[in-house]
């Protein structure tokens, strides 16, 4: 009987995964590249996101295909860096042609890293065309301290002194001819928690080891109104699903959004008015498949990306990690 097996983010052969990062400044970005093109869904569930192109992923809006997603650190100012995305595919011929130019269509999301490193250094469009040229160079690929996942850290609802080094995480899944990956950079606000429900990061609690996330939640609201304090600073995880599954642009959606389940089962709590948790599904359609199957599969798949994101993040600007 068929089954889901493990399968590498590089099978997915009609996507190409680029990264680069300034690892003084804890921050960078991650390109996913489709040179011909993806249906492309997007669901955002966070409070405070920072994002570009979305909406013209809305099913009934015109764009049918895109033809980058753009990961990337430094909070809003690291929307610059799908600039540079965009003008590195031009310079390659990559995008919709029209009046005799290339247009390519960039999507992207950012995640809140400036207390990590240096703040005033952010992705710019430099570092966009960095990333896509490791991209289309095929650059073996990390998992952890490197990529959108550089200044990435977790458990900081108590604040910046309990935080956890987290970073960028991949894992994919094959049933048969279909292949579903994940890709993401794991920056919560909250704790995170393995296949077992138990906490792998998140405050020391030294009669119970790791506090779990709604405790540590309530200790930040007690502590917060006993010192009059504002909530956490701004966060967000941010991902990706890659696969060859046909799909239309409504499914691709619809995967995006049963996808945050995966965020559910691993970050506690999850999408906080200090998180602009989003999601993105591109499908490069070459394979039939029902889209119940792809959804579970892309919820797995990130599970298992969260987790790696964690689990793989070496100590780095102060914070502990889990990672060799």
């Amino acid at each position: 009987m068929a089954t889901f097996t493990p399968a590498e983010i590089t099978d997915l052969d009609a996507f190409k995964i680029g990264n680069t990062q300034n690892t003084e400044a804890a921050t960078g970005c991650t390109v996913i590249l489709s040179l011909d093109g993806a249906v492309c869904g997007v669901d955002v569930r966070g409070g405070g996101p920072a994002t570009r192109e979305t909406d013209l992923l809305k099913p009934e809006n015109m764009v049918e295909a895109i033809h980058a997603v753009v990961l990337s650190g430094g909070s809003a100012f690291g929307l610059a860096a799908s600039t540079g995305v965009m003008e590195e595919l031009e310079a390659h011929n990559i995008g919709f042609e029209l009046l005799g130019m290339h247009v390519p269509i960039v999507c992207g999301a950012c995640l809140f890293d400036l207390p990590v490193g240096i703040s005033t250094i952010r992705p710019d469009a430099a570092m966009g065309k960095a990333a896509v040229q490791a991209a289309l160079a095929e650059e073996p690929l990390e998992q952890g301290n490197i990529g959108a996942g550089t200044g990435c850290s977790v458990s900081k609802l108590r604040g910046m002194e309990h935080a956890w080094k987290s970073g960028l995480g991949y894992a994919a899944y094959r049933f048969e001819d279909v292949i579903v990956g994940a890709v993401v950079a794991v920056n919560a606000c909250g704790n995170i928690n393995d296949r077992s429900g138990a906490t792998i990061a998140g405050p020391a609690d030294t009669d119970h080891g790791l506090e779990n996330g709604i405790e540590s939640f309530k200790r930040s609201v007690e502590e917060q109104m006993a010192q009059d304090q504002t909530a956490p600073c701004t966060n967000t995880t941010i991902g990706c699903i890659i696969t060859n599954a046909r799909i239309t642009k409504a499914q691709a959606q619809k995967v995006a959004s049963t996808t945050h389940d995966a965020y559910a089962r691993c970050i506690s709590p999850v999408h906080t008015s200090n998180d602009g948790d989003t999601i993105f599904c591109m499908s490069s359609a070459q394979v039939e498949a029902p889209y119940d199957l792809v959804a579970v599969m892309a919820t797995e798949a990130m599970q298992d990306a969260i987790i790696n994101g964690v689990t793989n993040a070496k100590p780095a600007y102060g914070l502990p990690g889990l990672g060799k």
